[in-house]
């Protein structure tokens, strides 16, 4: 598949006076600028993370009337329900506060409560306020979810059960009538930072409550790895607040794990240190697996659980649920790809809507993901849901998917989602109607560039600039993820240095020579370029650094995206 390359722009004058103050590689300087970190205090802050950047947690509206609440829970013997979604962030924020609660309350007087995905869906739930009703608690600590619940949250209100909201998903045009709301994006919150996840917000409340109650650090940072994990698996900015909670979280997983954390790595086969990478590839998809296969209570139970042993048991539960999920995700994306066929790339639609009533709907969401690396369009994966039609939708980069999605929503049932995803639900004879109004849409408004993949590299190098030492300054630029993504770079004019080839048939072993350098690099799935490669002409290549260990041997490798050949 054809992609745009981006190479994102900088100022010299800035990279220059950056160069004068810290003395290392100007290509660094220029990813620094690039980020915003244009001065030697900045980009101190930014390599040395620090707990003391944090801000108090009683900045963010409603931190007084939260602890105030839960105190006096806490002395009058009330019964407190935690209440998350069944997604990471939900259980590590549910995980996570109960066991601080724990630690300040009674444990007789705790519970949690997550909401099962297919029988109580998304958000706050009749099911789990009936559940609170019933065994009588009180107060009901929503995370990760409750800020649209409003009628709800009314509902509980006339049972005489009050709701604390940690959420940090976008208000709507009505607050609940909750006795507390903690969530930056308040239009009247003044908190600093705005992009924390449900459990960073969950944390700040944690941390609000360690304060009133004189909890040393040592204890409330025990629950770091989880906030690591939210924060990784939800793909907030690693930027601020969220950044420095992810450093500390993955020290923490690198030195001190959670049980759970700890039987969840060694499931995954980790053995060297623990990255946000290694966090969304082998953590997240097992955490997840347990919600959108079955109860995902499990999966606070692991998170919760002291005993290593019993830890690894519901560490083999999630385990086991990952793998149904991927058998059921690699058969469904091969039925989709099958149905489909060229049909949308020979007919030049814009979109890609398909359908089969037979498919498993937890795992539809991750299907879009996989056919939009096929055909590079908003998708939407629909199977049979009861007596209705339901499923998932997923944008390209740059497109508003739920407006697109606005747009039609006289032929559906009920919709949710944001600029990137959503979900939806529609009655079996409004299917063709649907599919054709999306694609009128989406065709109107869709620019033709946004059809097309980008790359966005951050800085062209040479590669007698890639070292040791360069890796090194890269690899502490760590956590990365989204706004301080592993930095990409191109290298032009380079060329085969006459041992490179195809391994299994599918992925390309680099070995490419700029100047006087020679590299070794792999590029997975790449082997169709090789051609590129043979005839000796030179080629700009795309990549990442990393580092290969063989037989106790560490060298450099490249890491490649993309490669083509060099302009005259």
């Amino acid at each position: 598949m054809q992609k745009r390359w981006n190479i994102l722009p900088y100022s010299q004058q800035q990279v220059d006076v950056l160069y004068n103050q810290l003395k290392v590689s100007k290509t660094i300087c220029k990813i620094l600028t690039q980020r915003n970190f244009d001065s030697f205090e900045k980009s101190k802050e930014y390599f040395l993370p620090s707990v003391k950047a944090l801000h108090d947690p009683y900045l963010m509206k409603d931190m007084n009337k939260a602890v105030a609440r839960i105190e006096k829970a806490i002395s009058t013997k009330e019964k407190i329900l935690v209440f998350g979604d069944y997604d990471v962030d939900g259980t590590t924020s549910v995980a996570s506060m109960y066991s601080f609660l724990c630690e300040i309350y009674e444990v007789e007087k705790l519970d949690y409560y997550i909401p099962h995905r297919y029988r109580e869906g998304y958000g706050v739930s009749k099911a789990g306020i009936d559940f609170a009703y019933t065994n009588g608690f009180s107060l009901i600590v929503c995370l990760d979810c409750g800020i649209k619940s409003v009628e709800l949250i009314e509902y509980a209100n006339t049972l005489g059960i009050n709701f604390i909201i940690c959420d940090h998903h976008l208000p709507g045009e009505v607050i609940p009538k909750a006795i507390a709301i903690l969530n930056p994006k308040q239009i009247d919150c003044n908190y600093p930072y705005k992009e924390l996840c449900g459990c960073g917000v969950g944390f700040k409340l944690m941390t609000a409550l360690a304060k009133y109650y004189y909890v040393p650090d040592e204890k409330l940072f025990e629950y770091l790895d989880l906030v690591a994990c939210a924060i990784a698996a939800d793909i907030v900015p690693m930027t601020g607040e969220n950044r420095i909670l992810a450093f500390m979280g993955l020290h923490k997983i690198n030195t001190n794990p959670l049980p759970g954390i700890k039987a969840l790595m060694e499931l995954g086969g980790i053995t060297k240190i623990m990255t946000i990478t290694n966090v969304v590839f082998v953590i997240a998809p097992r955490v997840n697996a347990a919600g959108r296969m079955d109860d995902a209570k499990k999966a606070v139970q692991l998170f919760i659980e002291k005993d290593i042993e019993k830890a690894k048991a519901f560490a083999e539960l999630l385990h086991t649920d990952n793998k149904e999920r991927k058998e059921a995700d690699s058969s469904i994306t091969e039925d989709a790809l099958q149905i489909i066929g060229e049909d949308v790339l020979l007919q030049n639609k814009k979109t890609c809507v398909v359908y089969s009533e037979h498919w498993h709907k937890g795992v539809v969401g991750i299907v879009a993901s996989r056919l939009i690396e096929h055909y590079y369009r908003p998708t939407i994966v629909l199977t049979k849901s009861g007596d209705y039609i339901a499923g998932s939708a997923r944008s390209v980069p740059g497109f508003n998917l739920y407006e697109a999605i606005y747009e039609c929503r006289d032929l559906l049932m009920a919709y949710g989602g944001h600029f990137a995803a959503a979900g939806l639900t529609l009655l079996p004879q409004n299917l063709e109607a649907f599919t054709k109004r999306f694609e009128e849409v989406v065709s109107a408004t869709i620019p033709k560039h946004l059809l097309i993949p980008e790359i966005v590299i951050d800085a062209e190098i040479n590669f007698d600039e890639i070292t040791e030492n360069f890796y090194n300054i890269i690899c502490r630029m760590e956590p990365f993820g989204p706004e301080n993504m592993r930095p990409t770079f191109v290298a032009k004019n380079c060329i085969d240095f006459g041992y490179s080839k195809i391994v299994k048939e599918l992925h390309l072993k680099f070995v490419v020579k700029q100047h006087n350098t020679i590299l070794n690099g792999i590029g997975f799935n790449m082997a169709d370029k090789f051609s590129l490669l043979q005839n000796s002409k030179p080629v700009d290549i795309v990549f990442k650094i990393d580092e290969n260990v063989w037989n106790d041997n560490k060298t450099l490798q490249l890491m490649v995206v993309d490669i083509k050949p060099s302009e005259k």
